[in-house]
């Protein structure tokens, strides 16, 4: 149970970085309303296969600063 909570958490915290990742594009930054930031959440997860294979790479970061 504890692993789930990890696996949760951690997946908020990247959603995070990718929100403000893009947030911090000025094009989109022209585009969203605020009734769409009131929208946004880091809550998503369709992207996460919690039951599949995992290939958990330490030597290689997540880059956040793509565009």
């Amino acid at each position: 149970m504890l692993t789930l909570h990890l696996l949760q958490s951690s997946l908020v915290f990247i959603n995070t970085q990718l929100l403000q990742a893009v947030l911090r594009d000025p094009q989109w930054a022209g585009k969203l309303t605020e009734e769409d930031r009131r929208a946004l959440s880091p809550l998503f997860w369709a992207h996460a296969n919690p039951y599949g294979r995992f290939r958990l790479d330490m030597e290689i970061r997540l880059d956040l600063t793509a565009a």
